[in-house]
């Protein structure tokens, strides 16, 4: 059974159906509208992007109703972390918090979307530093506490307590793990979040 909200238009080509969803859907508030194309010739992969300010996702014709609602819904979110994503500098504000609070450089760091369980990650050995995509939606003083966690494992890989004390440089480091444990981040803060040092 087709949500209420979706309304079906008649397609030129019968293969597929297209509907739009308007800027709300379930109890969140859409910014872009959202068309769902379905295709004969698709089996099982979807796929969203945005077309002309407006949020395109093509799945297979014969999708449930409810797992179309979920993976839609799924990947308008990743947009929309994408989008906000590419609003903060990342390096930038590297660059102030290594400054400030006397941390190495990343020699790399960018937004990733595929650290689902992550807030970000760090490989020691290159200095690479990523930061989840989903750190966009976090206040800022937040996103600051994780790059200098971050930026402290380019110096010291584990979580000793060399460790623990260049990350307490940042003054509100108790209150942003606090922050991140509410919001449901306990792999990020058990030592599972650097890559292994190579041998």
């Amino acid at each position: 059974m087709r949500s209420a909200l979706d309304t079906v238009e008649s397609a030129k080509d019968a293969s597929a159906m297209r509907s739009t969803r308007p800027g709300v859907g379930r109890s969140r508030v859409w910014p872009m509208q959202v068309r769902i194309i379905r295709s004969a010739n698709r089996r099982r992969t979807v796929q969203a992007r945005v077309v002309n300010g407006e949020v395109v996702v093509r799945v297979p014709q014969g999708m449930a109703a409810e797992e179309e609602s979920r993976v839609v819904e799924r990947l308008h979110r990743r947009l929309e972390r994408r989008s906000a994503a590419k609003e903060v500098d990342l390096a930038e504000r590297a660059g102030r918090l290594a400054d400030r609070h006397r941390l190495p450089l990343p020699s790399g760091i960018r937004w990733v979307s595929n650290q689902e369980t992550l807030w970000g990650s760090c490989t020691p050995a290159t200095g690479q530093v990523r930061i989840s995509d989903r750190m966009s939606g976090m206040p800022l003083w937040v996103l600051d506490y994780v790059l200098v966690h971050e930026l402290a494992h380019i110096s010291q890989p584990g979580h000793g307590p060399a460790f623990w004390r260049l990350v307490d440089r940042y003054p509100l480091s108790e209150r942003a793990r606090g922050y991140l444990m509410a919001s449901g981040a306990g792999a990020d803060l058990d030592g599972t979040d650097i890559d292994p040092v190579p041998a």
